[in-house]
């Protein structure tokens, strides 16, 4: 027990995923027999393994989590249709207008216009992504096990690909005044780009906390990923790259 670190994350969801990772150390270090042992039950008068009583005890903190990561997830996914709306409304609103005749944009061939262009592509992208990571979580069963790996996982993918839609809708919004405004400035230009980033950055400020509570499921995806990935056929299929 000098080992024991419990409650010191924020929210319920965390705290049950850390009690649920200290009991796996626990169940590493002792031996194996004692997990199948059985303990007398005294409230429902019956035998429980382990695992069971872990369960039963911590009950009340699943029923607390569960309600957290729901409004979480609903909150969440709320705003990512928000951000996917206001994408797609932005594709068919072209900076500069279209030609009569032909119907292109009049500021085509401007880099601002190219960057408007995929921004807005990455905004919608990003967006659905994250509306569908918060969609899985409000169809999740919200087993005790889930809240080990697949819930916090979810979550956190989902704010960061919310985070992404937030930041390359506002290097949209920023490249459109761009084009709209035409300044030759740099000191305009850079008080435009500084304007746009600011929710942005208070975004990134204020989940901060939560992606350091998050480090070690955010850790097991990466590995996870790199596991999957085929990495060596990668970098052999670049050294053949490179001595072609």
């Amino acid at each position: 027990m000098a080992f024991y670190k419990g409650s010191t994350q924020p929210g319920p969801a965390l705290q049950l995923q850390e009690e649920l990772e200290w009991f796996e150390i626990v169940e590493q270090v002792i031996p194996p027999h004692y997990a199948m042992q059985l303990a007398w039950n005294e409230k429902e008068q019956k035998n429980e393994t382990p695992k069971q009583y872990f369960r039963r005890t911590h009950g009340e903190l699943l029923k607390e989590a569960q309600d957290w990561i729901k409004r979480t997830a609903e909150s969440c996914s709320t705003v990512a249709g928000l951000m996917a709306t206001v994408a797609f409304a932005a594709a068919f609103t072209v900076p500069g207008g279209n030609d009569e005749k032909s119907g292109t944009p009049l500021l085509l061939h401007s880099p601002f216009f190219l960057v408007f262009i995929i921004t807005d592509a990455f905004s919608l992208a990003s967006s659905l992504t994250s509306l569908v990571m918060f969609l899985s979580i409000l169809t999740s069963p919200y087993e005790i096990d889930d809240f080990r790996y697949s819930l916090p996982r979810k979550l956190i993918l989902g704010f960061t690909f919310l985070f992404f839609s937030v930041a390359v809708t506002m290097l949209a919004f920023a490249s459109t005044l761009m084009l709209t405004i035409s300044t030759k400035k740099s000191l305009t230009t850079t008080f435009i780009y500084c304007v746009a980033f600011l929710p942005v950055t208070m975004f990134a400020l204020l989940q901060f906390p939560l992606y350091v509570a998050f480090k070690t499921t955010l850790l097991y995806s990466v590995q996870a990923i790199q596991s999957v990935l085929p990495w060596h056929l990668i970098s052999v299929g670049f050294s053949k790259l490179k001595t072609n």
